[in-house]
Parts: C-alpha cells; structure tokens; sequence
C-alpha cells in the first residue's frame, strides 16, 4: 500500500493525465498507490495548521491500514510526510523535492517571500483562507522572464497538439489548487519559511520533535539540482539521497522523468522488506 499525501489538492502533478501519471503506472507495477484529497478548506478550517494537518488528518488514517503503509511526499506534502513518518509504524518513506532548510532558499529568495506574505496577510487574516493566487505570485517572482517565455513558447505550438495539450493540462493544475486554511499559510510562510523552524529542529508533531534521524524506516530522497521553487540546499540530506538533472516539475512529468525519478524509484519500493 502506497499513500500519497500532497498539500494542495488533485488534479495532482503525480496524476496529471492518463498517459502522464506516477501514480497510474505504479498500479500497473503491481502496487496499489492511494492519492490523499485534502478536500477544499473552509473559513471554519482557519486554525489548521501544517502541523493539524499531520495530526488531525494523515496519522488518523494511516492508522486505519492493516499494513503500515509507505508514504511518498511530493513539495511540501514530502515534509508532511516526513512528520508522519516519525510519529507512525510506515513501511518506507520517499521524499520528492522536498523542503526542510528553509535556509537553503537563500536570504534574498526568503526575504521576497516574506515581502508577498506581509502584504497578503491582512487579507487572508480576514478571509480565514490563503489563495492560491498568493502562492502562484511567489512562484512567478522567481524568474518573470521564464514565466513570460513560456506563454510565448505556448503560442508558437500548434492547436490541439499534443505538447499543447500537455501544457493546458500542467497549467490548469499549477492555478487551479485550493486555498490553504490561513493557519497553514501562516506557519509555512513565518514558521517555516521565516524561521526554519523545521531546519532548526523545533518542529514538534504528535508532542515529539520532527528530525530526519528519527527516522526508523526505510527511506529515500530525491533531489532536483535544477529546482527553482524548492532549490537543492533545502533538502533535507537523507542518506539515500538521488541528485536529478531536471527541474521542480519537469523530475515528475518531463521527458526524462521516468528514467530519473519514476524507474529508480520502482527499484527502491521493490527493494523494501515484505510486510511483517
């Protein structure tokens, strides 16, 4: 049993299309991956935190499995599973671009980030929400010039082509996530983004402290040296650690991405010990 949590809800990048899908060609490897919908918060859901997130959702139904199961974290769904990873039984834990050292976004990237968030707090304060919108500005400041090229790229393609199709499919899953209770937002932008509170070891789940050597699973990491939003330096440095050419999405559905990141990974879950 494979459980894949991702913070922002389906349509995922880990299932974006039939024929561009990690987690439907798992299932055709002879495993039976689970894709974990959040659901879309309300303004009720304001006080849920990444942590409540951990605690109050994905520990409860990892408990529910006869078998532990193993968990794979994409983005910041990678450091929530980490988190349960050390508070639950699992059988094995993957991390894909995950963020831990929040310092290794460096000062000016983290400074920008604290820029959005000062002027949109007051908003999602108020609405109890943090919109995607917020977080799609932060990913465009990254590089305006990229995000121009390739709209322009996307207008040289041909109607109905299959890149064109493709593209369509990719955009419509990066704007199109639910927004984030407010205090997830928060905590990610102060706590761990401001503070590196998962860096510095003072992030506590369940009553423990989260830490990569806490870990008593079998785990594995993945890391693009190539990655824009979550750069190569925040990883968290697990032992089993695999350095990928490609780029923060491109490492799941790019060209290249089943001989970098999908068959590796295959290789590392047959390698698991069976269930006890």
């Amino acid at each position: 049993m494979i459980l894949v949590p991702s913070l922002i809800n389906p349509p995922s990048i880990l299932d974006l299309a039939p024929d561009i899908s990690l987690v439907k060609w798992l299932a055709t490897q002879g495993f039976h991956p689970l894709l974990l919908d959040w659901g879309c918060p309300l303004p009720a859901d304001r006080d849920l935190d990444v942590s409540a997130h951990v605690e109050r959702r994905l520990l409860p139904l990892i408990a529910r499995f006869d078998q532990p199961p193993v968990l794979i974290g994409y983005c910041l769904g990678g450091t929530m599973t980490l988190a349960a990873a050390c508070a639950a039984r699992v059988a094995g834990l993957a991390l894909i671009a995950t963020p831990w050292r929040y310092t290794g976004f460096g000062s000016a990237a983290r400074e920008a980030i604290a820029d959005l968030w000062r002027t949109a707090q007051p908003a999602c304060e108020a609405i109890g929400m943090v919109p995607m919108e917020v977080l799609q500005a932060g990913f465009w400041r990254l590089d305006p010039a990229k995000t121009i090229a390739k709209y322009e790229a996307f207008g040289r393609m041909v109607p109905g082509s299959a890149a064109a199709a493709s593209f369509v499919a990719l955009e419509d899953w990066a704007n199109a996530g639910a927004p984030l209770p407010y205090a997830a937002g928060r905590q990610l932008f102060e706590d761990f983004v401001g503070g590196d509170l998962t860096g510095n070891g003072g992030w506590k789940v369940g009553g423990s402290i989260v830490s990569p050597g806490a870990l008593d699973c079998p785990a594995i990491e993945f890391v693009s040296l190539n990655d824009r939003i979550v750069p190569a330096a925040s990883a968290a440095d697990l032992p089993d650690r695999h350095d990928l050419g490609a780029g923060h999405v491109g490492m799941i559905v790019g060209r290249g991405a089943r001989a970098q990141l999908w068959e590796p990974l295959l290789h590392w879950l047959n390698g698991l010990p069976a269930p006890r």
